[in-house]
């Protein structure tokens, strides 16, 4: 974690906010791949996790847009209401789960509201390789749609599509036209709200293998798949043996007895806690593994997932 500076900010509409974020010691920020995200400790001490949205090459600041979510925690209302310029706040570095397929040969980005922040970033680094893509933007209203007016006057314009206040059944009529009959080398990546990604998904699925298809959370949903809330044993490889029973979580029972662990979102998203399995079978429930990570059963998202064996052996990284 290092401090940084509000050098930026602008409403970009009445709910979602941008902040610019500069070094405070006036160095310069690493270079980050596009997808990647940073956490971010707010003026009340809350720390969330924000996709990079500005030109991955740029160094002189990092670029987040936030939300305000009318139930919000203390994250997203502190930053609107806190994060002026000026205002020095606290941030990891950035870690990609969301990245561009390095062997795709075209990339099809499909955004909802606010989920156009790490779309955004894509398109800047597909630019700048001269890689071919195609950004479809749903929102409500040109109103509401963050960064349309950046979109508009890139260098990628022509390869924005947009679907604003078209209504749900429009824009899915629009979309599954855009998505279908897509080339074998094609590769699909998606970010909003989980319903619509799930249809991006399964419309992507019609042309694509899964592990050609991307997504991103901002907020974890439950799993319905998930096993009960029942108690049991975490084994760390140092030979501690601890009990975790219904309610608690391996991250917060840990914690408990003073082992180090890093942790962030704390709803099974961002990946920062993930610990390696070395025996037993977690009962996964996080959403930043991908469906083969998972099947792999050698990972494990402590701050969320449990075993349905009685017992985990873990390995700390």
């Amino acid at each position: 974690m290092f401090t940084v500076t509000v050098t930026g900010a602008l409403d970009e509409t009445d709910s979602v906010r941008v902040l610019r974020l500069s070094r405070t010691d006036g160095e310069p920020l690493d270079p980050y791949p596009a997808g990647a995200h940073i956490d971010v400790t707010g003026p009340t001490g809350v720390t969330r996790p924000y996709s990079l949205c500005g030109p991955p090459g740029d160094t002189s600041a990092y670029t987040i847009a936030v939300k305000r979510e009318a139930d919000s925690r203390g994250g997203s209302q502190a930053l609107h209401d806190k994060a002026g310029p000026g205002t020095r706040l606290t941030v990891g570095a950035p870690r990609n789960l969301f990245g561009l397929a390095p062997e795709a040969t075209e990339h099809h980005l499909v955004a909802a509201g606010i989920g156009i922040t790490p779309l955004l970033a894509m398109a800047y680094e597909l630019h700048a390789r001269g890689a071919e893509f195609r950004l479809h933007y749903v929102a409500r209203s040109r109103e509401k749609a963050a960064f349309d007016t950046s979109l508009e006057t890139s260098g990628f314009s022509d390869r924005v599509v947009r679907h604003f206040g078209l209504g749900r059944q429009a824009a899915a009529d629009a979309l599954t036209e855009a998505l279908a009959g897509l080339p074998e080398g094609a590769h699909v990546y998606t970010c909003g709200p989980h319903d619509f990604m799930a249809g991006i998904r399964a419309l992507a699925a019609r042309s694509l293998p899964e592990e050609r298809i991307h997504s991103e959370l901002f907020q974890a949903v439950a799993d319905p798949d998930s096993g009960p809330d029942d108690g049991f044993e975490v084994e760390l490889d140092t030979g501690e043996v601890y009990t975790v029973p219904p309610g608690r979580t391996i991250a917060e029972v840990l914690e408990e007895h003073s082992v180090p662990l890093d942790t962030s979102c704390r709803e099974g998203i961002c990946g920062t806690c993930v610990l390696r399995v070395i025996e037993g079978e977690p009962d996964h429930r996080d959403h930043c593994l991908s469906a083969k990570e998972k099947a792999a059963g050698d990972q494990i998202a402590a701050c969320v997932s449990r075993a349905k064996s009685a017992r985990l052996v873990v390995e700390l990284w």
